[in-house]
């Protein structure tokens, strides 16, 4: 069963998202957003702060973060006091980036939580979540400062390859989903393909074998040194039958043919649950073509058709999407965006953020999460 409802606190409001098909772990999915833009970004921090802890004292009580990530409009000036506050609360990964929420607010925090699932830090840097056969392995807000984005990229993947070798695991086998924040996108995006490109092509990830789902947008660090920041997520434990890779072929195309690697989507099959991980997609068809250039109504339709196909080849629909988060290049589109998203879908937590796609004649993007009830021969999640 699935529950979406939107609670309200105080200078605080909560989009939840909840998943509970009756066995030991259930899923929530919270966006907290502030009531008033007004507030100081102190006051907004605690305003976010106290919603989210009152739930986990009360309507969420048992419930377990996994990943948080905070949205920020000023990394530079805000940044540190999200550390702080995890430095005494890091029960889990966490992300922090620039990337305004739209709606004029200073931050916003997206959670996902889970029920009887063991979590700790593993001494490989990865933040493990236990339950039953599988070691879920989440990642936030990896960085380095080498001399331009190709070279941060690289360091970050073999960084990354390394750690999930000392959890017995592989980049090809068990990596199931990363992003990738890009400061100045336009100018820095290049460099992240090259290096993945080549990374992958190590690791024997080809047009011809498989990639990971993906998103790459625009964001930023309070350093601006840091031109790219990685989040990651990967399942020891999983078997490659358990994952298929999302295509839709009628409307889009392999990624591999404009030079990126990346899957439009990925399935994970548990024996209780099918859990969808949809890449960052925009209004591009199966040629490879931006479709409506300058047309913000008709990308944002297009970009609905897409998901909706991807999710159809997963057996979903939009009503098992348990968050979205849609990037906008320009935050001038921000009010009719929203209008169409409240009407579309009224009851699924999201964020709408300022953050330049990969290419200059994609207006908007959005990536989801999704996770319906099913049965199958694998171990539970």
């Amino acid at each position: 069963m699935n529950i979406k409802e939107t609670i309200q606190f105080n200078n605080a409001s909560v989009e939840l998202f909840g998943f509970d098909n009756g066995t030991e772990v259930k899923e929530y999915h919270l966006m907290i957003h502030v009531a008033r833009p007004s507030l100081t970004y102190s006051e907004q921090l605690e305003a976010v702060l106290n919603a989210y802890h009152e739930l986990l004292t009360d309507r969420l009580k048992g419930a377990v973060a996994v990943f948080k990530r905070f949205y920020l409009s000023d990394t530079a000036n805000q940044a540190n006091s999200v550390y702080a506050y995890a430095a005494d609360c890091s029960e889990c990964a966490l992300s922090v980036i620039e990337q305004p929420p739209l709606d004029g607010t200073k931050m916003a925090l997206w959670v996902y939580l889970q029920t009887n699932v063991l979590t700790r830090m593993n001494s490989s840097g990865l933040y493990e979540v236990c339950h039953g056969e599988y070691r879920h392995l989440w990642n936030g807000s990896a960085h380095n400062l080498a001399a331009n984005s190709e070279y941060q990229t690289r360091l970050l993947l073999n960084e990354y390859i390394m750690q999930l070798a000392e959890e017995s695991c592989k980049l090809a086998d068990n990596c199931i989903r990363t992003w990738f924040f890009v400061n100045d996108v336009d100018l820095n995006y290049g460099g992240v393909v090259r290096a993945r490109n080549q990374v992958f092509f190590t690791q024997g990830l080809t047009q011809n074998t498989h990639f990971i789902a993906s998103t790459g947008i625009g964001g930023r660090q309070a350093d601006p040194n840091v031109l790219v920041q990685m989040d990651n997520y990967a399942i020891a434990g999983v078997q490659e039958q358990q994952i298929r890779h999302l295509y839709a072929p009628s409307h889009l195309n392999r990624t591999s043919d404009y030079g990126v690697s990346f899957e439009r989507g990925t399935v994970v099959e548990y024996g209780d649950r099918r859990q969808v991980f949809i890449s960052g997609t925009a209004s591009i068809n199966n040629k490879g073509e931006i479709v409506h250039p300058g047309d913000i109504v008709k990308q944002t339709e297009r970009m609905w058709e897409n998901v909706e196909q991807l999710l159809k080849e997963a057996g979903c629909t939009f009503d098992d999407m348990a968050h979205i988060i849609v990037y906008l290049r320009d935050i001038a589109d921000y009010h009719t965006v929203k209008e169409m998203f409240d009407k579309r879908f009224p009851d699924t937590p999201r964020i709408i953020t300022y953050a330049p796609v990969c290419r200059p004649g994609w207006l908007i993007e959005m990536e989801c999460m999704a996770v319906k009830e099913c049965e199958s021969n694998f171990e539970r999640f």
